[in-house]
């Protein structure tokens, strides 16, 4: 897909027609009670005041128990995970939005107190720098163990019934979360994979896992309604690649291959002051092999969205904190005006208290 847009021009995404190239980027907010299941009635109404968005990508949920090792983060493999999902898309369509659910295994960072002590699971014996978020403070990672060849069909087996659950909960479709180092992504990188079987080694290896479960979830759920994110953005959670351009582009071209719906990419831009200035931007060399809607993400605002559009580099912008504080994102970005901040304290608490609260425009999208 090539050309040169508005952020206001309509998109078709796979199966989904989006009224505008704004989409809400996926966001950990947490809010979900035992059983990782989400607080429905919170939960609708966040993602309703969202509702204008192009699509709105919520937030990663885990496909398994094994999978999640986030506090109070939602889940998709329990019927009761399913139920509690329906009134939160229901309310997102009757505003006249899009919502598609975004799948997680964090794969080494899930600490073993999620997982009643045993260790987590990765492409090798490794463990991420850093600490993770449990439900008694933050405490270092552990050493993953290495996925037995034998588990990997259980893996996918995983992602396919998560993202049917998905479906039967009302959304539009899903999104295998590949990137900032969780398990696919783990396996994609010769920093965290270390396997020297069938998923590891060569580039064209190291993808396997990636091409095999985003197969079998558009086998299931239809290559229309499945899209996923990267992150050819350097280091991310420790994962890293010595090679990262001849890593994603093989990626990529695997996608473009199954005809997802389409690629999301959470890259480092070669402008601003945020992040990294040192890592080249992998997105051209992507757009080259990859014809779908490409979608770009990291730290976007109107004129560099405008900009990137315009040139042809991308299809469609992902804006990700900004949603948090503004659920008028779209209009706001529309009229050029200035955008409410939020409240760091506040992105994993629980309740209403910088979730629900901030001031919205219009909950009816476009």
């Amino acid at each position: 897909m090539t050309g040169s847009y508005s952020l206001f021009d309509p998109i078709q995404l796979g199966a989904i027609s989006a009224p505008n190239r704004v989409l809400m980027a996926p966001l950990t907010r947490g809010r979900s009670g035992p059983g990782h299941v989400p607080q429905s009635d919170l939960k609708a109404e966040y993602y309703a005041q969202r509702a204008s968005a192009g699509l709105i990508i919520a937030e990663a949920t885990g496909i398994s128990r094994e999978g999640l090792g986030w506090p109070n983060a939602p889940g998709i493999w329990s019927d009761e995970q399913v139920a509690a999902w329906k009134p939160v898309t229901e309310a997102v369509h009757a505003a006249g939005g899009r919502i598609i659910l975004q799948l997680w295994h964090m794969g080494r960072l899930v600490h073993p107190d999620f997982l009643d002590g045993s260790p987590p699971v990765s492409a090798s014996a490794t463990t991420a720098g850093g600490y993770a978020h449990t439900p008694t403070g933050k405490k270092d990672y552990a050493q993953a163990r290495a996925l037995e060849i034998g588990e990997i069909a259980r893996i996918i087996a995983d992602y396919v019934h998560a993202a049917q659950n998905a479906i039967a909960a009302g959304f539009d479709g899903v999104q295998i979360h590949a990137a900032n180092g969780y398990l696919i992504d783990q396996f994609l990188r010769d920093s965290s994979n270390l396997r020297t079987d069938d998923y590891g080694g060569a580039i064209e290896n190291r993808i396997r896992l990636l091409r095999e479960v985003v197969q079998a979830v558009a086998d299931a759920v239809g290559a229309g309604r499945t899209s996923v994110r990267l992150s050819p953005n350097g280091e991310t959670q420790s994962c890293d690649d010595s090679n990262p351009i001849a890593l994603f582009t093989a990626a990529a071209a695997a996608l473009q291959d199954i005809g997802i719906a389409f690629l999301e990419l959470r890259e480092q831009k070669d402008y601003g002051n945020f992040g990294r200035t040192d890592v080249p931007r992998i997105s051209p060399d992507i757009r080259k092999v990859f014809h779908g809607p490409l979608i770009l993400n990291q730290e976007y605002d109107r004129a560099s969205a405008d900009a990137d559009l315009a040139a042809g580099l991308c299809d469609a912008i992902s804006f990700g904190r900004p949603y948090i504080s503004n659920p008028d994102l779209t209009e706001k970005l529309r009229d050029h005006a200035d955008l409410t901040p939020d409240d760091y304290k506040s992105w994993y608490s629980e309740g209403a208290e910088g979730y629900t609260d901030y001031p919205v425009r219009s909950v009816q999208a476009a």
